[in-house]
């Protein structure tokens, strides 16, 4: 029988009491289970029939950490005090200065707040299999429960500051070869072996081993030095804008320097100040905006079951269709992959199997898993196999005539309820849909390249699509380990289309004088990993030229038209598929800038003459990345106001999926948010003086400047969705 949520305390005739946290799924530290820690410990410590105490979480799971609710109460608020005192309270005085042992019985998972309280037993016993790490950074601040001062005396200090600045767990069975765990036991002898384990320690027969206070693993002060210097060379590598990796480092160095317990304070003093950073708020809102995206009105509130998908096609073996099949394969569905002819279904079997072979080679997969995976697969070149698809996905060349002809094609074959999805990027579901009768079944299902890494789905709902496809989709999506977001139907759906300014005003940018290398190293340093130059190339310049027109078509009257794609493909440079294009690519090495591109750049700046006076203009990176940015911001307004997304965390998930952009800066309108709607009005509003419409406000962002509002805040009227 499940119990409810709280800790409990049960004493055993051997007089060890065993406290068990309980809060489902994963026994999270909630404020209520850490004042009912206190009490428990404190009354296991007076109680004269109390020997030893076993801490365990119930349900096979030891603690899966900190409650991250009480995170998003603080920003909410700004009030810090609604964050409980753990540290020295609890696992300071009330666990490891107990004088009674003190054994920790772990299973399934300890990882931050629930691996510190079991660093501050006096033993830990673990079932085999189990996860152990402080995964604190990720969310921008660091352990704060004295993770910081305990797992680097037990691991040793390079071990221990490496999982903690690269928020790396590690299993039970290694957690022992390090001295993390000091015993394995099955999963069913876990509470015995641990009662014992205490109950020895309590006669002697065992050390009574406070963490905090060894210091055999730390080594000298100079090795320690030499470790921390290294880390923060690792810090400023992985993390050159965030404040946690370093601030961390700084707090370990302090209790090697001034000993555990001075660490322990000044690690609870830093993290509080953490907790109220920018980034810790970003990187919070990204966690909870995720989440946030498996909620859609109309679709997951009305009562309906999702559908299984146990066997899917897909049209088209290219890299697209490749990468979607190989994730449908990874999740145990089986796949129909067709191709025109025998050449390209044999190449699509080549790349889906290069694919497997990639992760295998990468550790991520098992040769085994690979090769259950690649048999779930099968090439037709015909309809044959569609009869019993329960959904297709449509992933050809951006041909309206090609896919309407494939959608009526498959309208036919297929069963009645089969799901009829395209992956197209630029094109007008509507309009693909058009010669079906089967309107309620089409869906975008527009996955973001390499389609099996990537891990962004965009579901597109057109005003027939039903709840039932969606829903289906969506739980498709989860299973095969993607994170859909529900949007809107129309031109670059929600991602491309809000990024279509970032390339046009980088070209207005070198159009104007600003050297592309330079713009490209300024985005790169504020975050993104590539620049646009680059992005560019990998996505390759024939595909830029190919949508050009479409966007041209919807949003004419906002575009810059720079002649610089072309000129480059003149010249013979496809990007990285020809290993020229801005940079040159070849294997093994670094993209490297190509000085001889800009001649091209030259041509381009003689054809649009643009530059005030002929001259470069001069400019700050600040205002490099405003002018890129800003624009990107401005058209996140209008999908905003058109609806296109159900909410503007949706946005930020997806820029921070599928255009990577810094989850640090908590996805694209969080961080405008915090830039400010004013500023941003402002800026547009002189930039577009300048150089014209493209810069110009949108109706969206002068609203919410005039009235003084977030661009994040819900605006209660209509909504597309």
């Amino acid at each position: 029988m499940a119990k409810k949520i709280g800790v409990t305390m049960e004493v055993g005739k051997d007089g060890v009491a065993v406290i068990t946290i309980s809060n489902p799924p994963v026994n999270s530290l909630a404020s209520q289970i850490i004042s009912g820690l206190k009490e428990k410990f404190q009354d296991a410590n007076q109680r004269s029939d109390v020997k030893a105490i076993v801490l365990t979480g119930n349900g096979g799971r030891f603690s899966g950490g900190f409650d991250i609710n009480v995170f998003q109460q603080v920003h909410k608020t700004g009030d810090i005090s609604l964050m409980p005192e753990v540290s020295v309270d609890l696992v300071c005085n009330l666990m490891e200065d107990s004088r009674k042992p003190l054994v920790a019985a772990v299973e399934g998972l300890a990882l931050g707040g629930g691996l510190e309280l079991a660093m501050a037993c006096h033993a830990r016993v673990a079932a085999p299999k189990a996860q152990l790490g402080l995964p604190e950074l990720t969310l921008g601040v660091i352990p704060g429960f004295g993770g910081t001062q305990r797992l680097p005396r037990l691991v040793g200090l390079e071990k221990g500051t490496d999982m903690i600045l690269l928020s790396k767990s590690i299993s039970s069975e290694e957690g022992q070869k390090l001295g993390l765990i000091d015993a394995l036991v099955p999963p069913g002898d876990l509470l015995t072996a641990s009662r014992k384990w205490a109950l020895d320690i309590a006669a002697g027969r065992k050390p009574f081993l406070r963490s905090l206070h060894r210091t055999d693993k730390i080594g000298s002060l100079s090795e320690a030095r030499a470790i921390l210097m290294n880390a923060r060379q690792v810090a400023k590598r992985i993390a050159p804008n965030m404040p946690q990796h370093l601030a961390c480092i700084e707090v370990i160095e302090d209790g090697i320097t001034h000993g555990g317990y001075s660490g322990v304070l000044k690690e609870a003093e830093v993290f509080k100040q953490l907790v109220l950073s920018d980034t810790a708020k970003a990187l919070v809102h990204v966690f909870f905006a995720q989440r946030a995206t498996s909620k859609v009105p109309k679709v997951t509130d009305v009562g309906l079951k999702p559908r299984p998908m146990r066997k899917v096609a897909v049209i088209g073996g290219g890299l697209m269709g490749s990468g979607i099949a190989t994730a449908l394969l990874l999740s145990n569905i089986r796949v129909v992959l067709k191709e025109v002819n025998s050449e390209y279904l044999l190449k699509g079997i080549k790349s889906v199997e290069a694919n497997l072979k990639g992760l295998v080679s990468r550790g991520k997969l098992t040769q085994d898993k690979a090769g259950k995976a690649f048999s779930l697969l099968k090439g037709v070149l015909d309809y044959s196999e569609f009869k019993d698809v329960d959904m297709v996905i449509e992933a050809v060349i951006e041909n309206i005539q090609l896919k309407q002809k494939i959608f009526k094609e498959i309208e036919e074959v297929c069963p009645p309820n089969c799901i009829l999805a395209s992956n197209t990027s630029t094109i007008d579901l509507n309009v693909i849909g058009e010669k079906t009768n089967s309107k309620d079944r089409i869906v975008g299902a527009h996955f973001f390249s390499p389609a099996h890494l990537m891990t962004l789905l965009e579901i597109v709902r057109t005003e027939n699509t039903s709840a039932q496809v969606i829903l289906d989709l969506m739980a498709l999506g989860k299973a095969i380990k993607k994170v859909p977001v529900v949007v809107g139907n129309c031109i670059g759906f929600a991602v491309n289309r809000t990024f279509f300014p970032y390339t046009q005003a980088a070209h207005m940018l070198v159009n104007l004088g600003v050297d592309l290398f330079r713009v490209d190293s300024v985005i790169t340093s504020f975050g993104l990993p590539l620049g646009p130059f680059q992005l560019g190339d990998l996505a390759g310049h024939g595909i830029g030229m190919a949508v050009k027109d479409i966007y041209a078509k919807a949003y004419g009257d906002r575009m810059f038209v720079s002649p610089l794609t072309e000129l480059l493909l003149k010249t013979g440079r496809n990007g990285k598929i020809n290993g020229r294009g801005y940079y040159i690519y070849e294997k093994g090495s670094k993209p490297k800038p190509d000085s001889s591109v800009l001649s091209v750049v030259e041509e381009s700046r003689k054809l649009t003459n643009i530059m005030p006076g002929g001259k470069p203009i001069s400019v700050t990176d600040k205002e490099i990345v405003e002018m890129i940015l800003f624009p990107v911001v401005n058209e996140a307004c209008r999908v905003l106001d058109e609806g296109v997304v159900i909410r503007a965390s949706d946005l930020d998930v997806a820029s921070v999926l599928g255009m990577s952009f810094p989850s640090y800066r908590g996805g694209l309108l969080f961080w405008a948010d915090t830039v400010g709607p004013k500023y941003i009005y402002e800026r547009l509003k002189r930039l577009s003086e300048t150089y014209g419409s493209f810069f110009k406000p949108s109706r969206y962002l002068e609203e919410r400047e005039m009235k003084g509002m977030l661009l994040s805040e819900p605006k209660s009227s209509r909504s597309r969705l």
